[in-house]
């Protein structure tokens, strides 16, 4: 595969290091697995020995050729196509696991999936990305992802993984997380009113909901007379943990039903 020149616009940076994929591939034990974007194809060889059955999506024509030629695994199903174009035409019902190196440009839209789908999932992405999802209440890193993604998933930093584990080499080290999706997730009402409010999140609780007023489609004055209504009013939105936003934000939406 060293001939091939991967695509900028694509985010191939591809894994090298075998003991890497082994290291994810481990999760694959029995289960039927789905992996997106295999690149040079080193992650698909170990899970093809350790998986039930290997579903494996490749966006690239000239990596799904000279994959579909190299790779002939019984158990591994190799489609072309843009994952989340043909995602909806594939049989996707009986996956266990999704174990995959992301393309950096597609971590977010990959995390939005997982929790929309509830999947079970061992991803390699940007290590900081990683570091925003498991941040902290009060860190400089808790944003809005890592309140997402906490109240989706119960997740584990399983290693770190340099940049030189890579072809072409990126310019940040990545790192592999482990992540279970929880049964209780927030709906998308409620995500999108706690996004409103960590657009704010070092303001305290009740300004937040004032100057989300506009947004909220109230009245300043009639926000600031809502979050009044708040225990927690003057507590600051990053220092909140994401069951406590989760709470704020389901409070916030019923008093605006009721005043409606």
């Amino acid at each position: 595969m060293e001939p091939f020149f991967p695509k900028k616009k694509l985010g191939q940076n591809f894994l090298v290091n075998k003991r890497i994929a082994i290291a994810e591939a481990v999760h694959a034990s029995g289960k039927n697995v789905l992996e997106i974007g295999p690149g040079y194809g080193i992650l698909t060889e170990e899970l093809c020995k350790r998986a039930r059955h290997v579903i494996a999506v490749e966006k690239d024509h000239f990596i799904y050729s000279v994959l579909s030629a190299k790779l002939k695994s019984r158990n591994l199903e190799l489609i072309e196509g843009d994952f989340f174009d043909v995602e909806k035409s594939l049989d996707l019902s009986e996956i266990d696991i999704v174990i995959s190196n992301i393309p950096y440009n597609l971590s977010s839209k990959t995390i939005e999936w997982l929790s929309y789908r509830k999947r079970e999932a061992v991803l390699c992405m940007q290590k900081e990305f990683i570091e925003h999802m498991l941040a902290s209440k009060g860190s400089k890193k808790y944003s809005r992802l890592s309140v997402y993604a906490q109240l989706s998933f119960s997740m584990t930093k399983i290693i770190d993984v340099k940049k030189g584990n890579f072809r072409p080499m990126p310019k940040v080290d990545s790192a592999i997380v482990y992540m279970k999706p929880k049964e209780n997730t927030p709906n998308i009402e409620e995500l999108q009113m706690i996004g409103l409010l960590m657009q704010h999140k070092k303001k305290k609780l009740k300004n937040a909901i004032a100057d989300s007023s506009k947004q909220l489609g109230i009245s300043k004055e009639r926000a600031q007379e809502l979050a009044e209504k708040f225990e927690k009013k003057n507590e600051r939105i990053f220092k909140m943990s994401p069951e406590e936003l989760l709470e704020e934000a389901r409070h916030l939406i019923e008093l605006l039903k009721k005043s409606s």
